[in-house]
């Protein structure tokens, strides 16, 4: 057994064909493809960086429906309230152990901020947030905008404002 510990690094060492694997230049011909062609076409459905359609979804808002709330508010709670925590007061389980709290969405700057200015702190990061553009799709990203609304909202009206019926159904929803 120690006879073959010793020399299987010998061996791996011998194996260097990683090293020195033949390959054909950009526009040479071969005969790998069909067409001949060493340079392909990317595959269909591939997105490239600058494709036109990821800005597009980046930079047309979506219609408020309350399909986009409720796809906000699921993004949100998986994404988004680990740090901000479920009502966006910056609260959430990440600083509660030792990192920094992010700021609250209801303070009067993020308050004032167009949905956009969200959409683009998640797609570029901001502070030390960083980038969710690999993980939320442009449209979630729109999406959570649309929920951080909601709830700035929710935070800063007062139960006058409410129907007869949704004060019921708040007060009910509070007594249970």
């Amino acid at each position: 057994m120690k006879f073959f510990c010793l020399i299987l690094p010998l061996l791996l060492t011998a194996c260097d064909n990683l090293d020195h694997q033949p390959r054909d230049d950009h526009y040479k011909r071969t005969s790998l493809f069909a067409d001949g062609k060493v340079l392909q076409s990317p595959p269909p459905g591939t997105v490239g960086r600058d494709d036109l359609a990821l800005e597009a979804a980046l930079t047309t808002r979506p219609p408020l429906t309350q399909a986009l709330l409720e796809r906000g508010r699921e993004r949100y709670d998986i994404y988004c309230s680990v740090c901000h925590d479920f009502s966006g007061y910056g609260q959430g389980t990440v600083p509660s152990r030792g990192f920094p709290h992010p700021p609250s969405f209801h303070i009067p700057r993020l308050r004032a901020a167009p949905p956009a200015y969200f959409v683009d702190v998640i797609t570029h990061g901001h502070g030390v947030m960083y980038s969710y553009a690999d993980r939320v799709a442009p449209a979630d990203r729109w999406a959570i905008a649309a929920y951080i609304r909601a709830l700035q909202v929710s935070q800063d009206t007062s139960v006058t404002a409410l129907s007869d019926e949704e004060r019921t159904k708040l007060e009910a929803a509070h007594d249970q």
